[in-house]
């Protein structure tokens, strides 16, 4: 056999490299070499969008550190299994019981040999474990990597691709999503590290800032180019994945964005100066312990950053981690007694919360004060009604 089928073995672990410039290309060869050989194990990432060529069926397991997105359906299934893992423990993962004998990766030319594209994220972890490289040449894909340059003797070319990568649309923000916005503009002093990610209530924020930022994040969305060219960034952003649209990819080629999880998810590299953390949260309960993950019925997404970046920003003097939520979704409360699925970001790494109605400084108050500090800010919309004993049933 030659190409991919020909590096399939039985009973091997195979990572799949992630992101919107994932190798979708090869996938449906890649299952069916995997059902031939069997027994094989696949490792995935953050799939943004659900790719029909993998075959979850063709495995004999299937994990992954992100399961929203593109893998609800799998996960919604039963086909793929999810631990409970923060991005930042994922190299250590592939070095230990995760550790795969070949990657599957987008790859773009550099010179005499090749570099990622839109994504890095965990894929150098896997090499340094070990791991074969399988690659799929995209030459639409960005040069945005900034590590070193993979040499060709290090890839075995699988394949070709000339489709760019996929693009995430940009949403136009709801009233309360500016609203919350302009609370967190704010909160942002001048010079400032903020960390983003994709979706309206970034975008508006990032459209609200007045003064110059550094951008040090894991997923860079589109609308950071509209900060550079207001002159308001500071630098080269810094991140692990490309999360946006053509806009986003011209601008990021040539630069050097793109850094491994090990470098951008790094705690004390990101406490060590002024660090903003912006995330947000699908339910918060009275202590202001968060939950990402999803409702009681749902996977939504993993822990991802969440947590790496929340406790990077609480030890930073002098800077915030910020937990920004309308306070309802579809018209239920997003701040809740008890939690719909297990804690993604314990309260103690939250600092402030801001909703549309305002912002609460959780800082240094005792958890009873907390509570009523989260409370205070909910019973500000009108629509919403609290009992006195929520917080504790």
């Amino acid at each position: 056999m030659s190409g991919l089928a020909g590096l399939v073995r039985p009973g091997m672990t195979i990572a799949v490299g992630d992101g919107f410039g994932a190798p979708r290309a090869v996938s449906a060869e890649l299952s069916a070499a995997a059902a031939r050989a069997g027994n094989v194990r696949l490792i995935l990432g953050w799939l943004p969008r659900a790719d029909p060529g993998l075959d979850f069926a063709a495995f004999a397991d299937v994990r992954t550190a992100m399961p929203g997105w593109g893998l609800r359906a799998g996960v919604a299934a039963g086909t793929v299994r999810f631990p409970p893992v923060r991005l930042s423990a994922v190299p250590a993962l592939l070095h230990g019981p995760w550790r795969p004998d070949l990657l599957v990766a987008s790859v773009v030319p550099d010179g005499d040999g090749f570099a990622f594209g839109s994504e890095v994220s965990w894929q150098r972890a896997a090499i340094a474990a070990g791991a074969t490289v399988a690659g799929v040449v995209s030459p639409g894909a960005p040069r945005a990597d900034a590590g070193p340059r993979l040499s060709r003797d290090q890839v075995v070319v699988v394949g070709a691709s000339a489709d760019p990568p996929l693009t995430l649309p940009e949403s136009v923000p709801r009233e309360e999503q500016l609203a919350i916005a302009q609370a967190l503009v704010a909160l942002i002093p001048e010079g400032a590290t903020v960390q983003v990610g994709p979706g309206p209530v970034a975008a508006a924020m990032l459209g609200e800032l007045k003064v110059p930022v550094r951008i040090d994040t894991g997923m860079l969305p589109g609308p950071v180019v509209d900060l550079a060219e207001r002159g308001l960034l500071i630098g080269d952003p810094v991140c692990t994945y490309l999360a946006g649209g053509p806009r986003l990819y011209e601008w990021a080629d040539g630069r050097p964005l793109l850094h491994p999880i090990e470098f951008t998810h790094d705690l004390g590299r990101l406490s060590a100066e002024p660090f903003f953390a912006v995330n947000t949260a699908v339910e918060i309960d009275f202590d202001g312990q968060v939950n990402v993950e999803g409702t009681a019925r749902t996977v939504l997404g993993g822990i991802g950053g969440h947590a790496d970046y929340a406790a990077a920003a609480t030890r930073s003097v002098g800077g915030l981690s910020v937990v920004a939520t309308a306070t309802a979704h579809n018209g239920l409360s997003t701040l809740v007694p008890a939690l719909s699925r297990p804690v993604s970001t314990p309260g103690h790494d939250v600092d402030v919360v801001v909703t549309e109605t305002g912002t609460a400084d959780l800082r240094g108050l005792s958890r009873p004060e907390r509570r009523d500090a989260l409370r205070e800010l909910w019973e500000r919309n009108p629509e919403l009604s609290f009992d006195e004993g929520d917080e504790y049933a």
